[in-house]
């Protein structure tokens, strides 16, 4: 399952990243890699707004079709 089709408040593992180079290494400076947890807070303005290790992040929905969940 990608993140862009979880439901707000749910926490899961990550399970890869997919996409382009440029997409997979912003992701990994935010710590979103394999075996992270990261939970879905909320969807405003079509940005995902998401905790990882205890930062929060907005991304948009391009970014999140790229998270694969366990």
């Amino acid at each position: 399952m990608y993140l862009s089709k979880a439901r707000i408040g749910d926490s899961f593992k990550i399970k890869s990243v997919e996409g382009k180079d440029k997409i997979k290494k912003f992701l990994f400076s935010l710590g979103c890699f394999e075996g992270e947890e990261i939970t879905l807070i909320s969807i405003l303005a079509g940005n995902y707004v998401i905790n990882i290790k205890d930062s929060r992040y907005a991304i948009d929905e391009k970014m999140a079709k790229s998270i694969v969940l366990e």
